[in-house]
């Protein structure tokens, strides 16, 4: 018997003042990832899917990134950002697990 599947894990990357899309309001939106790992007798493998998303903490819209938009806000959120932009944090979070 074979026991095989999947399992998620969501990492916050970084938390960065941005404009929404959705209500419009300079908010704090939370960069988080995505990684959905294949899994056999429980034990994760090798990466399936990747996602990147941003939400805002005013209204709760949900925002799907490309993996180089995602590492460009990454980037700016660790170096300070444009004009105060960025609020980053360096230390390494656990993933929240799904």
């Amino acid at each position: 018997m074979i026991i095989f599947g999947t399992k998620g894990y969501l990492y916050q990357l970084a938390i960065l003042t941005l404009v929404c899309a959705q209500c419009g309001n300079p908010a704090a939106h939370t960069l988080r990832k995505r990684v959905t790992k294949f899994t056999l007798f429980f034990v994760p493998l090798f990466p399936v899917s990747t996602k990147y998303t941003t939400q805002c903490t005013f209204c709760g819209a949900e925002q799907k990134l490309a993996k180089e938009q995602a590492e460009q806000l990454q980037a700016q959120a660790i170096g300070g950002g444009q004009g105060g932009q960025g609020h980053g944090q360096q230390s390494q979070q656990q993933p929240y697990q799904s």
